[in-house]
């Protein structure tokens, strides 16, 4: 592969705008609501072990993966996945469709809050009152109403059932001024990017300064705080708490939409990318706790005042998941301290330049990925991009609308879509290239550098762990003895939600491959084949792991379709395990030894390593369901305390020193770089 390209291609103006930028894609409209939710419900303060050990493990090695090929090939994500070889391209093109798909709905979120923006705005003339307000249970449910009702007009699902309803005309003003906000943001370019995210990023981070600052002072807040940092030690226990605590570093950091790869493709070329990836990880991290505080400190104060009256609310009465957080909790929550249309001003604010961000960095990337396809100018094609989003988006804003939307990004946004593609990511990276090249790369430009481990995270690591979450949700929604069923009601209907999720996230990849068999603008210098002629090696070696990597997947294929006794299919599941990870060692063994300067592994050893990780992954899936059988995911209600507890505090402290001390590392290691000669490239010594 050319590492350098012939074209001079635009870059960021300063370091700090691409972090900026970064960090704007990865802190989104989730970090507020998804985050401090899942913290709340799998374990309190105990849900930070998986959630810190994930974030080192997957988080940090996949965020300098995709900035490594993105600065390598200085290509959008499907030309840096064909830099590698022509049938990759595939791969790039199915995140930018995740992405895709996700832009059609994502800017109706921002339109709510745009909306809500607004009713706080007209609140603050009107002297100071919201129109969801309300005291009591009667707040709540008036909170509920205004949403739902008079804002949504909202209808279920099955009540629409093959219909979607009317459009709600008083969503598309907000729709088309986020789109045209969107399109201003990026009409210019990354440097005009560059620029804005110096305003919309530190933004939202003062405005939750501002809340947790004021949520703090309240009285009662102890009351909330409890249920955000107290911990339940036993949720440890359970295996689905390290799989919502994987899953939200995964779609917290913005992965495997092909974004980072894109905004890495404008990094000039001697730009750092290790310590870049770890320093907007740190920030993402840091942004989600302190939003979590700054709501549980403001739904404490809340439930302490209604507990002063008749008609009292409890914290997890209203700690709701998702866009309910945003739109009916803490609105509810806000209503009730004085000044508060203010504070929703600053709440709904923030919101606004927290979603943004996200928003236009995925816009951003599948707009640079049309044109490095096609050559087109951006003039033409960014408001053809934008035309297309905004009538997408006339669909979400139906009577039923908003439960599509939810529906459909549960299987886009999840295990299903942006997981599978994040393990195929590091499938391609991690087997069929040269890893160890992206690491040189990487390495040769960074303030600190990768060792060979990261290697192994890569090939071997997290493609079982994501791995196991994929095959973990398949055998949880196609198992028979589910009661609900996954696609068909026992009744025998269908579920229509699950079908157009699948629907939508089955076409992905078709649409995926048409694009790239589409011949493209001749590139600059067409990209060369993995290893061009060099002799493989290892075939015998290779030979031999596929073949045993086969016959597992035969034993796994006999557990799940040939009755058999508990124990027999007890050691199948064990042996297809234990083999698959020794098979997937032979194999990296092989790629180990001859991928040299006069060879490349047998393609045999490389198919092999896939098989077994999938091996290997089904095994683990198979044996963590069968730990949770008798114990599902439940939230846990807490009894009401009015002070953290002294493990809280230790909490507390631990989790900031990590932030804290972590950013401080990376600024130290930035400014010990700077202070060398910036022309001196140092090579990646073993």
């Amino acid at each position: 592969m050319a590492e350098l390209l012939e074209e001079q291609r635009e870059s960021w103006g300063t370091r700090g705008g691409f972090i900026l930028a970064a960090v704007g894609s990865a802190v989104g409209l989730g970090n507020l609501w998804g985050f401090p939710y899942k913290l709340y419900s799998y374990g309190g303060g105990a849900f930070l072990i998986p959630y810190i050990v994930a974030l080192l493990v997957i988080g940090v090695p996949i965020m300098i993966l995709e900035f490594s090929i993105g600065h390598y090939t200085q290509r959008a994500a499907p030309n840096a996945f064909k830099r590698g070889h022509k049938r990759f391209e595939l791969v790039g093109w199915w995140g930018i469709m995740l992405a895709f798909v996700i832009i059609t709905y994502y800017p109706v979120i921002l339109a709510y809050c745009f909306s809500f923006l607004w009713y706080s705005i007209v609140g603050i003339f009107s002297g100071g009152e919201l129109p969801w307000a309300g005291k009591g249970i009667e707040g709540v449910e008036n909170a509920k109403l205004f949403f739902n009702e008079t804002y949504l007009g909202k209808i279920d699902i099955a009540d629409a059932r093959y219909h979607l309803g009317s459009i709600r005309w008083n969503l598309v003003l907000p729709l088309a001024v986020t789109w045209t906000a969107m399109y201003l943001c990026i009409f210019k370019g990354v440097r005009l990017v560059g620029k804005i995210v110096w305003l919309t990023v530190p933004l939202p981070w003062l405005m939750l300064a501002i809340l947790t600052v004021r949520g703090l002072t309240l009285e009662g807040s102890m009351q909330g705080l409890a249920y955000y940092l107290d911990p339940v030690w036993s949720e440890l226990a359970k295996p689905v708490t390290w799989r919502y605590a994987i899953g939200q570093v995964f779609f917290s950091l913005s992965l495997a939409y092909g974004i980072m790869i894109t905004y890495a493709s404008f990094l000039h070329r001697k730009s750092d990318i290790n310590n870049n990836a770890a320093i907007i990880s740190l920030a993402d991290f840091a942004t989600s706790f302190v939003a979590g505080l700054a709501v549980f400190a403001t739904l404490g104060g809340m439930a302490f005042v209604t507990q002063q009256g008749d008609n009292p609310v409890a914290v997890e009465q209203v700690a709701e998941t998702g866009p309910s957080l945003a739109f009916v909790a803490f609105p509810y929550a806000l209503a009730q301290l004085p000044y508060s249309a203010w504070f929703s001003f600053v709440f709904f604010f923030a919101l606004v330049t927290l979603g943004i961000d996200s928003a236009f960095s995925m816009t951003e990337s599948i707009l640079t990925s049309i044109i490095d396809k096609t050559g087109w100018r951006r003039c033409v094609v960014l408001p053809v991009l934008s035309i297309v989003g905004f009538l997408f988006g006339l669909f979400y804003i139906t009577r039923a609308g908003f439960n599509w939307l939810g529906a459909i990004d549960g299987f886009v946004n999840g295990t299903w879509g942006i997981a599978f593609m994040g393990l195929l990511e590091c499938v391609v990276l991690g087997w069929l290239w040269r890893i160890e090249t992206l690491r040189r790369h990487a390495n040769s430009r960074s303030d600190w550098k990768l060792g060979k481990w990261w290697d192994y995270l890569i090939r071997l690591v997290i493609p079982v762990i994501l791995g196991t979450l994929f095959f973990w949700q398949l055998f949880d929604d196609l198992d028979p003895e589910r009661g609900e069923g996954f696609l068909k009601t026992p009744a025998g209907e269908w579920i229509l939600t699950n079908c157009v999720g699948l629907a939508i996230v089955a076409m992905v990849p078709v649409v995926s491959i048409i694009l790239s068999l589409i011949k493209g603008r001749r590139d600059i210098r067409e990209p060369e084949p993995i290893d061009k002629a060099l002799p493989a090696a290892g075939r015998s070696e290779g030979t031999i792991a596929f073949f045993a990597a086969v016959i597992i997947v035969g034993l796994l294929v006999v557990w799940l379709t040939v009755p058999m006794s508990p124990m027999a299919k007890h050691i199948i599941v064990w042996q297809s395990l234990l083999g698959g990870i020794a098979v997937m060692l032979l194999a990296n063994y092989v790629l180990d030894k001859h991928f040299t300067a006069t060879s490349q592994a047998s393609w045999f050893a490389r198919w092999a390593g896939i098989i077994a990780a999938m091996d290997a992954s089904a095994s683990i899936a198979i044996l963590l369901i069968g730990l949770t059988q008798d114990a599902k995911a439940t939230e846990t209600t807490l009894p009401i305390r009015d002070k953290l507890s002294g493990v809280s505090y230790v909490i507390l402290a631990v989790v900031s020193l990590i932030i804290i001390g972590g950013l401080s590392w990376c600024l130290y290691r930035a400014l010990t770089a700077a202070g060398r000669d910036a022309d001196i490239q140092h090579p990646d010594e073993e």
